[in-house]
């Protein structure tokens, strides 16, 4: 098995050549730990995600090309800073406090400050997957955004 621990965070392996590595050498593996991180599962396995659930998320992930899953590493650097504020509808940001694949300091915290119109819900403990793990957060933050009169 190959170890990419957190590596997988972007702000640690900024260039991408350790992620793509782990693709090259045992994409499974690499996948194991992607998914290990995307859902914390060594805090919120068993309560949060179920074996079941992961193992899910892990067959599609094995079903796609090995050559997208090598290649998709270098889209994940793209910066979009200088479009950001162009938007000009309301944005909301749901992000996990907890997030191991995009940290909440690194990226959604800095969005209020390149998007006019942002508003920024942390989802205090959440993983990358917040949607899947913390579902009554993220459709409380979503009903609320979609109700106030704009």
């Amino acid at each position: 098995m190959v170890d990419v621990g957190h590596k997988l965070t972007l702000g640690i392996d900024i260039g991408g050549t350790g992620l793509k590595a782990a693709v090259v050498s045992d994409r499974y593996a690499y996948f194991e730990e992607f998914f290990n991180n995307f859902y914390n599962v060594d805090v919120l396995g068993g309560t949060r995600i179920s074996d079941r659930a992961w193992q899910a998320s892990f067959n599609v992930a094995a079903g796609s090309s090995p050559f997208a899953t090598y290649a998709c590493v270098d889209t994940w650097l793209t910066d979009f800073r200088t479009d950001l504020p162009k938007i000009d509808v309301p944005v909301l940001v749901v992000h996990g406090s907890h997030d191991r694949i995009l940290p909440f300091d690194s990226t959604a915290a800095r969005l209020p400050a390149l998007i006019a119109d942002c508003t920024l819900v942390s989802v205090e403990g959440g993983p990358h997957n917040i949607c899947w793990t913390h579902p009554e957060e993220v459709n409380t933050a979503l009903l609320a955004f979609l109700s106030e009169q704009r």
